[in-house]
């Protein structure tokens, strides 16, 4: 089962999720952040999070291929978090910088449909960021990554049973097993 959380920067998307994970026995955290010693910044950020999470946690590094770390943490009675899909994707963007727009959108909209697929073999949340309320970007680069996170919110949206949005800390429950949601077609 995979559960989609969304939300701003530093809404309290990945502290929300955390809780999910405590009724589980064993939590196997994915971390998408690549570690900079040169960006001091983004490695703070790590730190933060590292000393959120429980020490007990498995914790597997990985930036680029997340549906093969789900389907290599084959722990028992474990869920996966995955913190989080808006660093994956600039991840899969500079990956594949040299390419094409058009290419890089298509190579990355095939890897989300295969990490939406991966997370519905065992119970995964994956932590994403909203960033379609804000302005147009000015540029190119900025555009696309604006898109490709719209696109990749909607079609982990699509798969997931369940689909919180994070505001000042407070979950909104955008989808639930009980919910009636019609859903738009992604592209």
């Amino acid at each position: 089962m995979l559960t989609l959380i969304l939300g701003g920067g530093r809404s309290g998307k990945s502290r929300y999720a955390q809780t999910l994970c405590e009724n589980y026995e064993k939590v196997v955290y994915v971390a998408t952040a690549q570690r900079d010693s040169s960006d001091e910044e983004m490695s703070a950020r790590i730190a933060r999070h590292e000393t959120m999470r429980p020490k007990h946690w498995q914790i597997i590094e990985e930036t680029v291929y997340l549906a093969e770390a789900i389907e290599l943490s084959e722990v028992e009675n474990s869920i996966v978090m995955i913190d989080c899909a808006t660093v994956w994707l600039s991840n899969l963007m500079w990956k594949y910088r040299e390419n094409p727009p058009k290419e890089v959108e298509s190579i990355i909209l095939k890897q989300v449909e295969k990490l939406a697929k991966a997370s519905k073999t065992r119970e995964t949340i994956i932590v994403s960021n909203e960033v379609g309320s804000g302005i147009v970007p000015m540029n190119e680069v900025a555009r696309q990554f604006q898109d490709l996170q719209g696109f990749t919110n909607q079609i982990l949206a699509r798969e997931a049973e369940k689909v919180y949005l994070i505001v000042a800390g407070l979950p909104l429950t955008l989808k639930s097993p009980k919910s009636q949601v019609q859903e738009s077609k992604v592209l």
